[in-house]
């Protein structure tokens, strides 16, 4: 199986957002099905059914995100420098048209359209990695085929510039 990359600031988010289920929401919600619980009848008890059926959900995510962890590995984009495109890339291109866009290179986990965040292992990631400035391609889109060319690289948020 090929390795799964992830960026510092993915797996971070991976693992606050395990550490916040852990020692927050389970401990809070297994409090709860405990008072549902000293209630009584369990069978009726809608607290305690949907408490339940909260910790399972919390359990699920937890098993899955420590799967993720385990299954990534770690790029750190800060040891690239520019002008050749790599994992953790932010790259502005060009079209034919003169529209501009900037994405990022990230890994699946981590893929936000409104940011323009791609997968490394998307058609558009696979096509810009090892590209650099000034390259021009024509890459398939589903519309078809689209020009464009690489107008810059850095592995810092091009956005703060």
């Amino acid at each position: 199986m090929a390795a799964q990359y992830i960026t510092p600031e993915g797996r971070k988010l991976f693992v606050d957002e395990y550490d916040q289920l852990m020692k927050v929401e389970r401990p809070k919600v297994t409090v709860e099905v405990r008072r549902a619980a000293e209630m009584g009848d369990r069978s009726e008890n809608a607290e305690y059914i949907y408490g339940k059926k909260r910790l399972r959900e919390i359990d699920r995510r937890m098993g899955y995100l420590q799967k993720r962890l385990e299954a990534t590995e770690v790029i750190d984009p800060e040891e690239f420098t520019p002008p050749i495109i790599r994992f953790g890339a932010y790259v502005e291109i060009e079209d034919s048209s003169g529209e501009i866009n900037i994405y990022r290179i990230v890994g699946k986990d981590e893929i936000d359209s409104n940011r323009g965040w791609i997968s490394y292992q998307s058609p558009m990631g696979k096509a810009l990695i090892g590209r650099e400035e000034g390259d021009e391609m024509t890459i398939r889109t589903p519309v078809g085929p689209k020009s464009i060319e690489v107008v810059s690289v850095s592995y810092q948020s091009m956005e703060a510039k």
